[in-house]
């Protein structure tokens, strides 16, 4: 590493020098750095292509562009932040440091953001990664191909895209982070929503053996779709478009055409419906079998049985889906049918309803249906991961605090401003609403450091049986669930 003047450190990666920003607490920030080609052209739906190289200094102050994508529908454009960054090259990662000099070896984070994959960016403030640095880690974050570029599926590409950017991500790390204070062999992966499915077929990907030595999945479980499911949807946008359904025609295709018709499929699909959306298929090339099963089936576990893992939920994850909607209260107009309908959906039986009843006395349909739903969508998986015969540990969370957004409870994502430690962060508060704890992220954000840092966040590993740690309390976590009947639906 060498300095150049005014704060503006400089590190040489395999393409070349890139000169980054000095933070008033003395962390450097590296943004927008290539690890890949743009995807543009030939490559718009090809596997990822080595970066250029490039002479001189690279200044690498500002994010790099997001990759394409539609925006959140309102409401959820106002409670999820979501920055759009123009340009082609959005194949980059972003890193936090506190030491940007080789033979620190520091402990390592790889950020992987949520979106369902069609939406997000490393560029969402609430992802800034100084906290991590400030701490002694060196944070990385990055971006991957979404929706159609990312996972639609064609006889003609390759499958997986997006997953493919997220190994080709961390192989830039492998082969970088040495140069920016890291060390290659303490790299945790960790991500949110389909941030975190992402990482439970990386955990299964033998191609991503080796990359990283531990995990953290935040509500989102290891899943696959069915490969017909994603052909659907793609045929659909062919049919909007009147071409082929083959990345040939798609190529042709103008991309603000091709987003629109994304948006229009998109329009009926939902994660607690389970309708065609984009997403992981299997594949013999990166995920050959379905990683729930490859992880925690009776065939045994998969390489990665060996890399202990962080998982967990927040205890109302539905309400960020159907509150904003009004779908809660659609739901509770339903009355018992909802209730019956989420159960078959769930593949639970009557005692798991009574159970659910017990253990939240006084909640309506949409209370009990969400829960059921998000069971079988999150929990269920989750718990069978932590549970299986891992030579690993795995340690389990529950995030149970409300937020002050009336309506939402203890949403999913709404952990996300705590793990990150940026509540300070205007746009912490669109989810959070005011005055949220900081001691609470000051909790979430030093238990995620020590996993990183030691391989223990702080609380006994998983016995297949015992409670969650919850962040909240157990004082919050009532509250949360006595919100049920009075914050039912947003304004």
């Amino acid at each position: 590493m060498s300095a150049a003047g005014g704060g503006r450190p400089r590190v040489r990666t395999g393409s070349g020098v890139v000169e980054g920003r000095t933070g008033a607490d003395g962390t450097a920030v590296f943004r927008g750095i290539p690890y890949a080609a743009p995807p543009v052209g030939a490559l718009r739906f090809a596997a990822p292509a080595p970066p250029a190289a490039w002479d001189g200094v690279r200044d690498a102050g500002s994010y790099g562009p997001t990759a394409p994508k539609v925006p959140y529908p309102e409401p959820f454009a106002s409670l999820l932040s979501d920055p759009e960054i123009p340009g082609d090259d959005c194949l980059n990662v972003n890193v936090w440091t506190p030491d940007p000099a080789p033979g620190a070896r520091l402990p390592v984070m790889v950020w992987i953001h949520g979106g369902a994959l069609t939406r997000g960016s490393s560029a969402v403030p609430v992802y800034d990664g100084s906290a991590f640095a400030r701490d002694g880690v060196v944070l990385v974050s990055f971006n991957y191909r979404l929706g159609v570029l990312g996972y639609g599926l064609f006889p003609d590409a390759p499958a997986n895209r997006g997953l493919l950017d997220q190994i080709a991500a961390l192989e830039w790390v492998r082969d970088n982070i040495g140069a920016f204070g890291g060390d290659p062999s303490r790299v945790t992966v960790f991500g949110e929503s389909a941030g975190a499915i992402s990482i439970g077929s990386l955990l299964a990907a033998p191609r991503a053996a080796g990359l990283f030595a531990q995990a953290v999945l935040q509500s989102g479980a290891p899943e696959v779709l069915p490969r017909d499911r994603v052909r659907t949807i793609v045929r659909r946008m062919a049919s909007l478009l009147k071409v082929e359904a083959t990345a040939e025609a798609f190529i042709a295709t103008g991309l603000p055409a091709l987003l629109a018709a994304q948006a229009a499929v998109l329009r009926r699909s939902g994660p607690l419906l389970g309708t065609a959306a984009f997403g992981l298929v299997t594949d013999p090339e990166t995920v050959p079998r379905d990683p729930l099963e490859a992880l925690a089936g009776a065939g045994g576990p998969a390489a990665s049985g060996g890399v202990p893992l962080l998982l967990g939920w927040t205890t109302q994850e539905h309400r960020l889906w159907l509150a904003p909607t009004g779908a809660m209260r659609l739901l509770d107009r339903l009355g018992p049918l909802a209730v019956t309908l989420a159960r078959l959906r769930g593949g639970k039986d009557r005692a798991a309803v009574r159970a659910l009843r017990a253990g939240l006395p006084g909640a309506g349909p949409a209370e009990l249906a969400g829960n059921l739903l998000a069971d079988r969508l999150l929990r269920d998986p989750l718990r069978l991961l932590a549970g299986a015969r891992r030579a690993a540990p795995s340690f389990v969370y529950e995030f149970g605090w409300p937020s002050g957004i009336p309506g939402l409870g203890a949403c999913h994502a709404l952990e996300l401003g705590f793990v990150f430690d940026t509540l300070d962060v205007p746009e912490s508060a669109w989810l959070a609403g005011p005055d949220a704890p900081q001691a609470l992220a000051e909790e979430m954000h030093a238990a995620w450091v020590a996993f990183a840092v030691t391989g223990d966040p702080g609380w006994a590993s998983w016995n297949g049986n015992g409670p969650p740690k919850v962040f909240g309390g157990p004082e919050l976590k009532g509250e949360a669930e006595a919100s049920s009947a009075t914050r039912r639906v947003l304004p």
